[in-house]
């Protein structure tokens, strides 16, 4: 089975000489269609690097990152954000909806930067906002959403460019336990298909149940892959 994503000898510091701290340290890893792989770990451990080497936000300092069978870091930044902007979809921990715009608006963001038409933009993040619950407010500014109901606002904006991989940073961090698993329940069921991968970074082990396979890491390395109670 190919791999969605292919991480290889993943190196990233910071400083130089007697400063050199590594953030990420030697990690190699693969993550599958059809899966939904944790990465957990304290505080510091290089989870959230290692997230934003993968969706093409940090360049590594070493290694590579093959995702369809594309050496992503191998290519011009214009078409690094090109590449993501196509295949990765990000849930930002504190969703960063923006204020003034409607939930329909910006869910269909990610349409607007691929240079689609607005009408047809918001037709497609309507449909998504549906999808997701959420069809009775597509015309409310985010503020007058729940927590819970921001969050799969968030979800939609990932979703609508339908992207092979979907990453989500403490996606219930701001969530009490009940809502957590309703959102985690939400993806397993309608989110992850056979032509997508989740790769979920999270402390909150009330949501460990939902992995396939679930790895650890510690001081910027990997320590263990293990699998998750829904393998």
């Amino acid at each position: 089975m190919n791999p969605a994503i292919s991480a290889n000898e993943l190196a990233k510091w910071f400083g130089e000489g007697d400063l050199k701290t590594y953030a990420v340290n030697d990690v190699t890893f693969e993550a599958y269609f059809g899966e939904i792989l944790f990465i957990v770990g304290p505080s510091g451990s290089g989870k959230t690097t290692l997230l934003s080497i993968v969706s093409g936000i940090l360049r590594p300092n070493s290694g590579t990152v093959v995702i369809d069978n594309v050496d992503i870091w191998k290519l011009e930044p214009d078409q690094i954000a090109q590449f993501r902007l196509n295949k990765v979809g990000f849930v930002f921990q504190d969703y960063h909806l923006f204020p003034r715009l409607t939930t329909a608006e910006n869910v269909a963001i990610p349409l607007i930067l691929m240079k689609k038409d607005w009408d047809e933009s918001i037709r497609e993040a309507t449909r998504y906002l549906e999808i997701v619950g959420l069809g009775n407010k597509v015309q409310l500014p985010p503020v007058k959403l729940s927590g819970g109901e921001q969050q799969r606002v968030a979800i939609a904006r990932a979703l609508v460019s339908q992207p092979d991989i979907l990453i989500f940073d403490e996606p219930t961090a701001s969530l009490d336990g009940d809502t957590g698993r309703r959102v985690m329940e939400f993806v397993k069921t309608n989110v992850l298909n056979d032509k997508r991968c989740i790769l979920i970074v999270t402390h909150d082990s009330r949501i460990f149940e939902y992995a396939d396979r679930i790895m650890k890491m510690e001081d910027g390395r990997v320590v263990g892959i293990e699998k998750g109670a829904s393998h």
